[in-house]
């Protein structure tokens, strides 16, 4: 079977300019003006951002202080056809778009493309699909967004991530209790504070085998479908993205990211036989 790094080498670095290619491969001093593409190769070093409780997107052991997870994978394949070093940085959801204009990280995979964000970075073509679902406690069982749409109703979310900005547009007329991060939305729901949590399908999959006690998945229809992406910096040369573009594109087609997101799902015992119908990678 040929594997992704059997046909590396095809792809190489095929998808840029000839020009970019012959980029010095050390320099004195870096040009104020120079690109990101040109500084990862010049650098030999890959920027991400990562975030500490993204399983099973990301995933970081305490202990170790080592990091797993299918878009920490999916990043390693990036920066070994870069050949570059990959440097993890730290951050949460809501200030990874911030991290990215502030040129603290070159790329950050996971995002939603949503209008909002569209105006300050630029996206990838998609990494995979994905559908917004709601955590509900166990005695509630809304069956659409307009259900859901209600003063009665208490939703947690993370504060500017995507769940924040699909449920203010979904449902403005909710309770919305905005929190720091995904795991405190979830303890709000556990604790009985909300009635409802919306997360990304898979990542409530996460959480639910992680707590099964904690109440059941719901699809609200229409299903809102959506993909996950990679972000960037916004800059006049497109090199970095359009290379990036192509990257994804060749290792769908190997199956190379499929089956990053299948074994890290795995590890945090989701299956594929888990993901609800209507949803599909």
């Amino acid at each position: 079977m040929v594997t992704r790094r059997d046909v590396a080498s095809i792809v190489g670095l095929g998808a840029v300019t000839a020009a970019a290619l012959a980029a010095p491969a050390v320099a004195q001093t870096a040009d104020p003006n120079e690109s990101t593409f040109a500084r990862i190769r010049r650098t030999k070093k890959m920027r991400i951002g990562a975030v500490g409780g993204g399983a099973p997107y990301y995933m970081k052991d305490l202990a170790s202080g080592q990091w797993k997870g299918f878009y920490i994978d999916i990043a390693k394949g990036l920066a070994d056809d870069m050949e570059a070093e990959l440097e993890i940085t730290e951050t949460t959801w809501g200030n990874s778009v911030l991290d990215l204009q502030a040129n603290k990280i070159d790329i950050f995979f996971g995002l939603n493309p949503t209008p909002k964000r569209a105006l300050v970075v630029d996206f990838s073509v998609p990494v995979f699909n994905n559908a917004f679902a709601i955590l509900c406690k166990k005695d509630f069982k809304p069956k659409s967004w307009a259900e859901l749409n209600s003063p009665d109703i208490r939703i947690a979310v993370d504060q500017g991530s995507s769940h924040d900005q699909v449920v203010s547009r979904l449902t403005p007329k909710a309770q919305i209790t905005r929190l720091k991060t995904a795991d405190d939305a979830t303890a709000a729901l556990q604790t009985g504070r909300v009635d409802a949590q919306c997360l990304i399908t898979m990542l409530s999959l996460t959480v639910l085998k992680k707590n099964p006690s904690l109440g059941q998945l719901v699809l609200p229809t229409p299903i809102f479908a959506t993909t996950s992406n990679a972000g960037f910096r916004r800059e006049t040369d497109k090199t970095w993205r359009d290379y990036v573009n192509t990257w994804i594109d060749f290792n769908k087609g190997l199956g190379f990211i499929r089956n990053a997101i299948i074994t890290n799902m795995e590890l945090v015992g989701v299956t594929e036989a888990d993901i609800p119908p209507g949803v599909s990678l």
